[in-house]
């Protein structure tokens, strides 16, 4: 089982790595958000909306690098006038970076690499479902029983 603040320590690893990085968002592969951190609270953005259009853009480049036969997709980078948005793959989900127009590329590049490992394996936790064993989710006779007598006696 995965330690639920465990999403948000690892993206406030991402945030403080460079003080240009301004949000860290964390969504699935549909588009909903799972986590994120951002180094000013007023910073004003609709997270669900920006992850989720962070997601279907990386999905959609995904898709197309699948067509063309031109490999795994590592990035996606969008840039803009004053600032830019990074996406990158982390096993079942999209790891979106918004960050200031004036930022360490490469170094944005490397973290987004290596927190997407352990972003990938916490997903992998959260997401697990624990089957129920034959014997859990099956009452026999005994039990069946003890349970009527015990309504019976209210």
């Amino acid at each position: 089982m995965s330690d639920p603040k465990a999403f948000d320590k690892i993206l406030t690893e991402i945030i403080r790595q460079d003080k240009g990085i301004k949000k860290v968002i964390l969504v699935d592969k549909t588009g909903l958000t799972i986590a994120n951190v951002s180094k000013l609270s007023y910073y004003p953005v609709d997270v669900d909306s920006i992850g989720a259009i962070a997601s279907a853009v990386f999905c959609a480049s995904e898709e197309q690098g699948k067509n063309l036969q031109i490999g795994e997709l590592e990035i996606v980078t969008s840039e803009f006038s004053e600032g830019k948005i990074f996406a990158s793959a982390c096993g079942k989900g999209v790891l979106c970076v918004v960050s200031e127009a004036e930022v360490n590329i490469g170094l944005i590049r490397l973290v987004m690499k290596k927190q997407g490992v352990q972003l990938a394996d916490e997903l992998d936790k959260f997401l697990a479902v624990e089957p129920l064993s034959p014997k859990d989710s099956e009452l026999d006779e005994e039990d069946l029983k003890s349970a009527l007598a015990e309504l019976e006696r209210v």
